[in-house]
């Protein structure tokens, strides 16, 4: 029984907040619709797709409105996990997933109608993604979030103001979506203007932003000097060192993230090959079908 209380206690709030909620919950429920909407039509979503979506939802959702993010404002170790789920492993998952189908097929008509379809087509907002995600700039914001919110100083700051905490933290879940959802869309298309690259060109963005991600994820692991003593400030919640704290988070800035890059490469590499099947098929007459995701 203490046990089961201890549980429930770690997965409520510990500050409560209801922009988490409403986007993580409506995104399950819009999900979850349409999938039910697709079986009707005749068209099963199968199991591995839903469960990357949700379980990156969950994920998100967990390391920002559970007691995990009381014990990441107080040990940097567990600070680095919730940033290596907010920009990585949760983005990756709901990326891997290919969502856009079945996020459609779950909104209301009206809602899509009237609201989210004439915002998506606004010139400002169209010419704002094409821009952030252009390879470049998409590469700089997703490596120079991270080098930002490790400033030292900055992070200091961070951790003890909470409109800028929250920022923090939004800031890398965003990023990781539009970064992953870049790397990981299963059209092939080159264009511009819905912000589609090559596969090739893919796979060296992936392999350009792991080595800055290496390179200070080493720097923060092997330095000597207590780099975010602002965890000394809050107190640390388990009696360790601070340059032991500070050596595992180096280590979550630094592996963890490699591997996620490789992942990627793989799972490009896998889309790169389908295509090419697809392409032998047209060029000998026979039916082709369109792109799936790497799940699919």
């Amino acid at each position: 029984m203490d046990l089961l209380r201890q549980t429930l206690s770690f997965l409520l709030p510990y500050e409560f907040s209801p922009t988490v909620l409403l986007l993580c919950g409506s995104a399950v429920l819009i999900y979850v619709r349409g999938i039910c909407a697709e079986r009707r039509a005749g068209r099963p979503s199968g199991f591995w797709r839903p469960l990357a979506f949700l379980g990156g939802v969950v994920l998100i959702y967990g390391v920002l409105q559970t007691r995990y993010d009381y014990l990441s404002q107080h040990m940097f170790f567990i600070h680095r996990i919730q940033h290596l789920v907010l920009h990585h492993i949760g983005p990756f998952l709901i990326a891997l997933s290919a969502p856009q189908a079945l996020l459609r097929a779950g909104l209301p008509t009206p809602l899509y109608r009237r609201l989210l379809a004439p915002c998506w087509h606004h010139p400002l907002v169209r010419g704002f993604y094409r821009t952030v995600q252009q390879p470049v700039i998409a590469g700089i914001l997703f490596v120079g979030l991270i080098y930002l919110w490790l400033t030292p100083s900055l992070h200091f700051y961070a951790m003890l103001n909470v409109p800028l905490y929250n920022l923090m933290n939004w800031s890398m879940a965003v990023d990781g979506l539009l970064f992953w959802w870049l790397i990981l869309n299963p059209s092939p298309r080159r264009d511009r203007r819905s912000a589609v690259i090559g596969y090739g060109g893919r796979i060296v963005l992936l392999f350009t932003t792991m080595v800055p991600q290496i390179a200070i994820g080493a720097y923060i692991a092997l330095s000597r000097h207590d780099l975010y003593n602002v965890y000394a400030i809050c107190g640390r919640l388990w009696p360790i060192s601070a340059r032991l704290d500070q050596q595992i988070g180096g280590l979550m800035t630094w592996i963890p993230p490699a591997m996620m890059s490789v992942l990627g490469i793989l799972m490009v590499i896998r889309l790169w090959r389908r295509q090419e099947n697809l392409n032998l098929l047209h060029r000998e007459g026979l039916p082709a079908i369109e792109p799936r995701p790497p799940l699919g």
